[in-house]
């Protein structure tokens, strides 16, 4: 059997810094509100002319860079998001002709936070039987074209950041760096604690939206603040025993953890619950806020830049999202 491994990592995030201070003008907030709640402090937020695919695409060629690779060798796209340019085809379709690639397949993963590591478990999959070569796996959100920037959607406005975060996954020919293991899980039955309502073809009418589902704000996501971060908290601690228990590891053996960024209360309860020193732990919430599918590959990215994450580091993530849905892996860079 093949085993897989991550050769090269990117990222890219707009210009545009939104502070707590700027969204108080837009909603009643504080810059302390948000920080107690969520330890954001800042989130980068797009211009009107960019789309998630912008983003996604400077994500890609830093990694393919960062690789050592001709963009050319890469036989599969895999693309982690909930914030597509467009309805429909898939973003992946519209990020294929960017990058200046033809034929090989394009795939959307439409797991919300826990994409990323879906899409992981995908390209290891693919890889280990004998599929796929070099996977470009990237995972990119424009969350701030489709947030309620008032006071009635302050809960969830004031979360989220727009990113773009992505990996070159390739086959592993010799060494020890590869990703060991990937575990996925979702409870469908928590799907509308955090979810967006419209457009939908469940919303018992016979358009997608229309102007009564727009006048109730159903395009626009909600979330039930408690239970998202109680099952957070929750089921990423069991994931990761369960990952670490598979590939017969201790919490110690673990160099770096690169959670999903949702929350920095959520990440600080874990860490506290399984106690997990807190410099092993890389968080770029702070700066980013969450940018979902984005989040584990941005880390992965800043991790690097500040020689946190280099070769032989042993590197344990988890993701809770929407769905409910939530993943855990553990790779060796």
């Amino acid at each position: 059997m093949y085993h897989s491994e991550i050769i090269g990592c990117g990222m890219y995030v707009p210009e545009k810094v939104v502070t707590n201070h700027d969204l108080s003008q837009m909603m009643d907030t504080t810059h302390d509100w948000i920080v107690q709640r969520s330890g954001i402090e800042e989130r980068r937020w797009v211009d009107a002319q960019t789309s998630t695919t912008d983003l996604a695409l400077k994500a890609c060629e830093e990694a393919i860079k960062n690789a050592g690779i001709d963009k050319k060798d890469i036989d599969c796209l895999l693309f982690a998001t909930i914030s597509p340019d467009h309805d429909f085809p898939g973003n992946a379709c519209f990020l294929q002709p960017k990058l200046g690639l033809t034929e090989i397949p394009a795939i959307d993963v439409r797991q919300q936070c826990s994409g990323f590591i879906y899409g992981m478990s995908m390209a290891d999959a693919f890889i280990k039987c004998g599929q796929y070569k070099t996977i470009l796996l990237v995972g990119a959100e424009v969350h701030s074209k489709g947030l309620n920037k008032t006071t009635a959607g302050r809960d969830v406005a004031v979360l989220f950041g727009d990113g773009a975060g992505a990996v070159v996954i390739r086959r592993a020919e010799s060494g020890s760096s590869k990703i060991l293991s990937t575990h996925l899980f979702a409870e469908g039955m928590h799907a509308k604690e955090l979810w967006a309502a419209a457009p939908g073809s469940g919303l018992g009418s016979d358009e997608r939206i229309n102007h009564q589902h727009i006048e109730a704000g159903l395009q626009y996501p909600s979330m039930n603040g408690k239970k998202v971060f109680a099952n957070a908290v929750r089921r990423m601690c069991e994931c990761l025993n369960l990952a670490l228990e598979t590939n017969h590891l201790k919490l110690e053996d673990i160099d770096l953890f690169l959670f999903h960024q949702a929350n920095l209360r959520i990440n600080q309860m874990m860490a506290q619950e399984l106690k997990i020193p807190e410099e092993k732990v890389f968080n770029t919430i702070m700066k980013y806020g969450n940018t979902t599918a984005a989040t584990i590959p941005i880390g992965m990215s800043e991790a690097v830049k500040a020689g946190k994450l280099k070769k032989g580091t042993l590197v344990a993530s988890a993701a809770f999202g929407s769905g409910f849905t939530w993943a855990s892996s553990i790779y060796r860079w």
